[in-house]
């Protein structure tokens, strides 16, 4: 499902830290079918798989996200070893305006990636950025529309700084991160559960 030979032929910008986006890795076929079978989330906040109901389409992307050849070929993409290192995968439907705010991800993300499952994105909000440096959100490295099919990958550094303007409302994505340790995606899992189970009992969250 996803188009790997595009991945592999995007160039990756080095610095000040390493990064590069790839439109059009699922099909306009796939990409329909993809967001037919996207998980039901009424609520912002990234949510683990365990804590969502989705059909085979939408599995079928997961499988993807997890193989081989995907990790290869972030490995060579990024000069890392990602061989044996656990992927984490969460999803989010919706947006919060005080959500994308300028950080880094914690350390123990080797690998950050995001694959939106948007419509073509219209508005000014909620496209993401990469900064120099964590003011330089109106001076962006780069500005990446959340557009469906739109892959954007970076390993994770002190200085990969990355947020977006304020948006409300619908905005789909996968986010998948290659981890330090198994401990380490345990860790981040049952915060991102605790939360999500939360979410479900308070309707005003």
């Amino acid at each position: 499902m996803i188009n790997f030979d595009a991945i592999e032929q995007t160039e990756v910008t080095r610095t000040p830290f390493q990064f590069f986006s790839t439109p059009g890795v699922l099909s306009a076929v796939d990409l329909e079918a993809v967001r037919a079978d996207f998980p039901v989330m009424a609520k912002p906040g990234l949510f683990p798989l365990s804590e969502l109901s989705y059909g085979p389409i939408f599995a079928r992307l997961i499988e993807d996200i997890r193989s081989p050849e995907l990790e290869d070929i972030m490995s060579e993409k990024f000069g890392v070893d990602l061989a044996g290192k656990p992927v984490m995968i969460t999803v989010r439907g919706h947006c919060r305006k005080r959500d994308g705010q300028v950080h880094t991800d914690t350390e123990t993300k080797v690998v950050t990636c995001l694959l939106y499952l948007n419509d073509i994105w219209g508005g000014a909000g909620g496209r993401l950025r990469l900064l120099r440096k964590p003011m330089d959100l109106d001076k962006p490295l780069a500005e990446i529309p959340p557009d469906g099919g739109m892959l954007v990958a970076f390993r994770r550094a002190d200085n990969s700084w990355h947020g977006h303007e304020p948006y409300e409302g619908e905005r789909r994505y996968v986010m998948f991160n290659w981890m330090t340790s198994h401990a380490a995606m345990e860790h981040e899992l049952a915060r991102h559960r605790m939360s999500a189970r939360f979410k479900t009992l308070n309707p005003f969250s």
